[in-house]
């Protein structure tokens, strides 16, 4: 009799296990999409995000990190300027050299990526705030993204070392069309 109960925690470890590797659930406006499982999630680091990832570093560079705000601004043409200027491209080449546009439909939304990879990105924890410290993070990579619905636009921003967002950018592609 008591092998019983050591025989069906052996049979349940791998359904255990398998629970474990899911990734989280993420909400944006009226779709969702299950996150990778090696995207580890945190805590917020302020009541603008709903959601924020840890995504693991490349080779010898520091992880990645996904935010995602909701109640965003729906226009790109207002918001990728700002975004934009937040870099300084490498010498001899402009934002428009290193930044790329594109967009595709979802269901029930429209997304629009910002991408820009190389440069400088002058990073500021609260962009708004005049007091806040502005960084200097050399060769970093933002790919921002609007999702905007028919009553809400939601942004998500990848941003991290370029090496270790080249790496993710597919799979973060993937999962933004995986909206439904």
């Amino acid at each position: 009799m008591r092998s019983f109960p050591a025989l069906a925690l052996l049979l349940a470890l791998p359904v255990l296990a398998a629970a474990q590797d899911k990734g989280t659930e993420v909400k944006i406006n009226e779709t969702k999409a299950v996150a990778p499982a090696d995207w580890k999630k945190e805590k917020p680091a302020n009541r603008l995000r709903s959601y924020q990832f840890k995504l693991p570093g490349a080779k010898d560079s520091a992880d990645a990190e996904l935010t995602i705000y909701p109640e965003s601004h729906p226009n790109p043409d207002k918001s990728f300027p700002r975004w934009k200027a937040t870099f300084v491209p490498p010498e001899g080449k402009t934002i428009d050299d290193i930044a790329k546009v594109t967009k595709w439909e979802v269901k029930g939304a429209t997304v629009t990526v910002l991408d820009v990879a190389g440069g400088t990105w002058k990073y500021k924890e609260r962009p708004q705030d005049p007091a806040s410290k502005e960084m200097l993070l050399d060769n970093y990579r933002v790919i921002w993204v609007i999702v905007a619905g028919k009553e809400e636009a939601t942004h998500l921003r990848l941003a991290g070392p370029a090496a270790t967002v080249d790496k993710h950018a597919k799979a973060f592609e993937e999962w933004v069309k995986s909206l439904k």
